[in-house]
């Protein structure tokens, strides 16, 4: 086996360990800070007048583009420096691209908050990880949306940069990211962003749409449910997104919860289809035993990744 093949294999499981023990690098500069000044720019200069459609797709384009071109380069010149350099590089920004630890822990910190501060704190801490209005939240939708928070981000936040990962390496990742914070930051159907973010929605759906599915396919089995999986084809393809709904519905059949309904976004309520039928309140329980599907999940795609490229590269 070549020396880069097996630097990149050990890079690779040394950055998901160190984002299961640590997390996202609060102190340390993050590419996606990065992307997001370059959107936040883009759309200062461009995102007023006519051809708005046109400037945000060309807007889109370029900056993907660029982000790709960007890590080819990087990581093609840092392989021939040194096979240390290049592991080195692969491991970092592997370790950037994942976001499993926050997410998880994140989206457990809302239960507790909320157990151990009370309802307008739990609104809050929410309101760290969702886009929605969560003012007037009641207990109920504030646990529900954070286990919908914690199943639509396992697929855009770990499995689809482990795709991309595996499919392109450290420029398909990176680039898999602008994608995502461009729609995250300009890929809403409000007056602002409905035409200057359009193409960044739409590539956001396209880059998603097998991930989100292998996610789906990945909780369900590996958190032994039965009812996950008629969850997934009963309505994964009902939800407003075409990809959110797919591991949103697994979770809500593994753990025979409901989800969906009329939420509000920056101003405009959105009327989501309900997944599943059971109203049964939501305790703790639920959140940690989706922090353990997440950990499988977050485990199993890493190994997968490593087996393609083993297989590919040698």
């Amino acid at each position: 086996m070549e020396e880069h093949v097996i630097g990149l294999i050990i890079a690779v499981f040394i950055a998901y360990i160190l984002d299961l023990l640590v997390g996202d690098p609060i102190s340390l500069p993050h590419p996606i800070v990065y992307f997001g000044r370059m959107i936040t720019c883009s759309n200062n200069q461009f995102n007023y007048g006519r051809w708005r459609l046109i400037k945000g797709a060309l807007v889109s384009l370029i900056l993907i583009g660029f982000v790709f071109v960007f890590f080819q380069v990087l990581m093609h010149y840092s392989l021939l420096h040194s096979v240390a350099l290049y592991s080195l590089l692969t491991g970092l920004f592997f370790f950037y691209g994942l976001a499993n630890r926050t997410l998880i822990r994140e989206g457990v910190a809302v239960f507790k908050v909320l157990n151990n501060d009370g309802l307008e704190a739990g609104r809050k801490q929410l309101a760290r990880i969702v886009g929605r209005d969560t003012s007037q939240l009641t207990e109920q939708q504030i646990k529900k949306a954070s286990l919908e928070t914690m199943a639509e981000n396992l697929s855009d936040g770990v499995v689809a940069p482990i795709f991309w990962f595996a499919l392109l390496g450290i420029p398909g990742m990176m680039a898999y990211k602008m994608i995502n914070t461009l729609d995250s930051m300009i890929g809403y159907k409000n007056e602002q962003y409905f035409l200057f973010g359009k193409i960044a929605a739409y590539i956001d759906d396209i880059a998603n749409y097998i991930p989100a599915r292998i996610t789906a396919l990945l909780m369900v089995v590996l958190g032994g449910s039965i009812n996950g999986f008629r969850f997934v084809f009963k309505y994964g393809h009902k939800h407003s997104s075409p990809n959110a709904g797919f591991p949103e519905a697994a979770l809500a059949g593994i753990l025979n919860v409901r989800f969906g309904g009329p939420n509000t976004y920056h101003g405009q309520v959105l009327n989501k289809p309900f997944i599943g039928n059971s109203d049964r309140e939501i305790i703790l329980n639920d959140a940690q035993k989706t922090a353990r599907i997440n950990h499988l999940v977050t485990l199993v795609s890493v190994l997968l990744c490593i087996a393609i490229k083993w297989i590919t590269l040698t």
